[in-house]
């Protein structure tokens, strides 16, 4: 097998992209090989694209892009136990040592040792298959589609970021940024009980998908002052948690002053610049809880248990759907319409690309 051939999206380098025949990864002891059934396309995947590199992750040598999927166990190594053969799985695609004290502590996402897939050098999953460690690998229940599976990677994101702000069912929640992150921590705080949720964005269309996937209201921070029509919405109760996913600098300042006092405010998109100016004085006098997040940890179970008990369907946040063979069209879609696309899926075999449409 390990002889064979695999049909892959590769980035030669920025803003060329090539689909081709590769190498197919064989799986170690304590691996499985996975067939792919269906891969998102992420914001840093664009970026990997458009520029060859993220902060210190530089694209220096052809790479393959993508890092949320599921599909189909198809080997396994002699190690592995906690999966078999035919088993229909979610990946998670950050692998850590297991051993350091973040690892130990259960905070492995802060592992400074992780091998995180389509983060060069490491390849990712636009591809037909894809080796990981098994103890990355999640089953999906009956009645869970490859899609949720894949999409559990951005959603996990959210969740973590509701356990980061420890939101719950008494807490008014608002959302800065309807991106897919945004729009998918829209289910995560409805997965934690949340009933009051304001989302918010410049875009209409994200503003209308908020709706479809559970806010209870939308703002345009555009159109008037946030915190007027915050306290309008909230006939003057304000807001407990802010989740903050645009990454735009100004809208990580003002969620100081946005927010209640005593209320945490969880930051999630990063800011384009490397300083944001804040009201410490007034953080202070708040007496606000302020939390980052990086990735996730331990999301991947809980979110599926969650998910089994809930009517949510992750779904809904996918716009549109292409083969692996279509990818240049898919990221053209991604990068030059926002307006009108959220998460965009890909399938390594057409047919399932066009059975699978808009459930």
């Amino acid at each position: 097998m390990s002889n064979d051939l695999m049909k892959a999206a590769v980035l030669e380098k920025p803003m060329t992209m090539t689909v081709k025949q590769v190498r197919r990864p064989s799986p170690g002891p304590d691996e499985a090989l996975v067939k792919i059934y269906c891969i998102g396309v992420c914001g840093s995947d664009l970026h990997y694209y458009e520029h060859g590199k993220i902060g210190r992750y530089v694209v220096d040598r052809p790479i393959i892009l993508g890092h949320e999927l599921a599909g189909e166990v198809i080997q396994v190594g002699d190690q592995v136990t906690n999966v078999t053969v035919g088993d229909r799985v979610a990946v998670e695609p950050g692998v850590t040592c297991g051993h350091c004290s973040y690892c130990k502590s259960g905070r492995y996402n802060l592992c400074s040792e992780v091998v995180f897939m389509a983060t060069p050098p490491v390849d990712g999953a636009w591809a037909e298959y894809a080796v990981i460690r098994s103890d990355f690998l999640f089953k999906l229940p009956e009645g869970m589609s490859y899609e949720e599976g894949a999409l559990l990677e951005p959603l996990s994101v959210g969740f973590h970021a509701m356990r980061r702000g420890r939101v719950g069912p008494a807490d008014r929640v608002l959302i800065l940024g309807l991106g897919p992150i945004g729009l998918l921590g829209i289910q995560a705080a409805k997965l934690f009980g949340v009933t009051e949720i304001i989302a918010s964005d410049v875009v209409p269309f994200r503003r209308e998908m908020a709706f479809k996937l559970g806010a209870t209201a939308a703002i345009n921070p555009l159109e008037g002052k946030m915190s007027e029509q915050i306290s309008l919405l909230t006939v003057g109760h304000g807001i407990d948690v802010i989740i903050e996913s645009s990454g735009s600098s100004s809208a990580i300042s003002d969620t100081i002053g946005l927010v209640n006092r005593g209320g945490r405010i969880v930051y999630i998109g990063l800011p384009t610049v490397e300083k944001v100016p804040m009201d410490i004085n007034l953080l202070i006098d708040s007496e606000l809880d302020v939390f980052g997040v990086f990735r996730y940890a331990n999301t991947y179970p809980a979110a599926i248990q969650a998910l089994k008990r809930s009517e949510i369907d992750l779904r809904h946040s996918i716009t549109h759907k292409f083969a692996l063979d279509d990818i240049q069209e898919a990221i053209d879609v991604a990068r030059n319409e926002k307006d009108k696309s959220i998460k965009i899926m890909i399938y390594p075999d057409r047919e399932h690309a066009e059975n699978s449409n808009h459930n």
